[in-house]
């Protein structure tokens, strides 16, 4: 049940991406003749509509839309032979819903999680056998002072806890309303992945819309692509790690997707909610490098589309078909060494 999970998911968004380009198509008045769920070989035609074929197909990874005269410019009122602003439109389409989508899921994230404020502390969780659990302290208590310590923050709360360890420490909550002080005496030596007096801090949160989570899903957005797109200087400089920024392959997203959904959740965040970024941030990624200025990519033909926009000269045909295919085929065998990898050279995942 897991893999087909996974397959379905990474299916949408190959979908999406897909159905971005057929939308546009049809929009600016460029004929599809072909919509196919799946990858080809073709299993059966469903049905055929204002002149598209719309097929189901035996390899269940998203879709592909083939395009009236995508690679012939003799072809009159097909893609090659439209205007170059309609071209780089359609193509800049699927990228676009797979960004869409990613923007989508974060800010439905953000809406179930709220906005948390940060000038209150709350009680996310409390470990068995702690002293605050010996004293009294449960999940959902909002942190007010420790000792003469105003809890203004989690830093405030360790830094006044760090101070008073071994020692008598009075702390003050708010609970539903009502003030409530405890008394308990902090570890100098607690357990292996607890702290002092055993909590989770974290900020209480209020409730916001999904339109008031927009912005947040696209901040979340621009700072993934952005760190994607600078990723070789990050490699240059030694930021980060070469195994921490390889590529992986099916096996490699579905091992992380095992992953997350195995990470423990608070009470207060849905387990879901780590799957819903964590498919984001694969669409985020579909969306980002597809645009790359890369021939057989969407961004390398819309490369390719420039010269004609700018200075009304076309690149010919034959020498863009030809650079597409090698391109294709050299993608091709990229992601056959990618997927290999995943087998051969598995990443190492966080016990």
């Amino acid at each position: 049940m897991d893999i087909l999970i996974f397959i379905g998911a990474i299916a949408a968004l190959i979908f999406f991406h897909e159905l971005g380009h057929f939308i546009v198509a049809r929009l600016l008045k460029v004929d599809v003749e072909e919509f196919g769920i799946g990858f080809p070989p073709r299993l059966v035609k469903l049905f055929t509509w204002k002149g598209t074929d719309y097929t189901l197909n035996w390899l269940p990874l998203g879709g592909f839309v083939r395009l009236k005269g995508e690679n012939d410019p003799g072809v009159e009122g097909g893609f090659m032979t439209s205007r170059p602003w309609v071209r780089i439109g359609i193509l800049l389409a699927g990228p676009i819903a797979n960004i869409s989508i990613a923007v989508l899921l974060y800010s439905i994230a953000f809406s179930r999680l709220g906005l948390p404020d940060t000038s209150k502390v709350l009680i996310m969780d409390v470990a068995a056998n702690s002293p605050a659990q010996q004293a009294g302290l449960v999940t959902g208590d909002i942190l007010l002072q420790v000792n003469e310590t105003q809890a203004e923050s989690t830093d405030a709360v360790q830094q006044a806890v760090s101070a008073s360890l071994d020692q008598n420490t009075r702390i003050l909550v708010n609970r539903n309303g009502e003030i409530i002080e405890f008394t308990l005496i902090p570890r100098s030596n607690p357990p292996e992945g607890e702290g002092a007096i055993g909590i989770i801090m974290g900020h209480p949160t209020r409730p916001i819309s999904l339109f008031q989570a927009l912005p947040l899903g696209v901040g979340t957005v621009g700072d993934m692509g952005y760190n994607l797109l600078t990723l070789p200087v990050q490699l240059a400089r030694g930021s980060i790690e070469a195994d921490e920024a390889r590529f992986i392959g099916f096996k490699g997203m579905y091992d992380i997707y095992q992953e997350v959904k195995e990470v423990e959740t608070t009470p207060t965040v849905p387990s879901y909610i780590n799957l819903m970024a964590y498919f984001a941030m694969i669409s985020t990624s579909l969306g980002i490098l597809n645009l790359l200025p890369i021939p057989a990519l969407d961004g390398g033909r819309i490369l390719f589309t420039l010269p004609e926009l700018l200075f009304g000269k076309r690149i010919p045909a034959r020498l863009e078909t030809a650079v597409n295919a090698i391109s294709f085929m050299l993608l091709l065998a990229l992601l056959v060494y990618i997927n290999l990898q995943d087998f051969i050279n598995p990443i190492q995942l966080s016990p």
